[in-house]
């Protein structure tokens, strides 16, 4: 399966739900979010449109391991 290459932040953020990751603060670009799914944790995501295919498949495989998923399963999770 491939990373989208048409994603913004904010459609990154409201498909992170399903993983229960929540929108905690903005300043400017930056969104920060953070789940309490598998452990705390928290990322900082660029509010770029659309966001960058480096910057997206960086965020998403730190996602991945945090959850214990493949890139595929990640990605079917997310409907992306």
């Amino acid at each position: 399966m491939k990373v989208p290459r048409n994603l913004d932040g904010a459609d990154l953020v409201k498909a992170l739900r399903v993983l229960g990751y929540a929108r905690v603060r903005q300043d400017g670009s930056p969104i920060r979010v953070t789940t309490q799914l598998d452990g705390e944790y928290h990322l900082t995501l660029p509010n770029h449109s659309p966001m960058r295919i480096g910057t997206l498949s960086s965020i998403l495989k730190l996602v991945a391991a945090h959850h214990d998923l493949t890139m595929e399963e990640l990605l079917e999770k997310l409907a992306l």
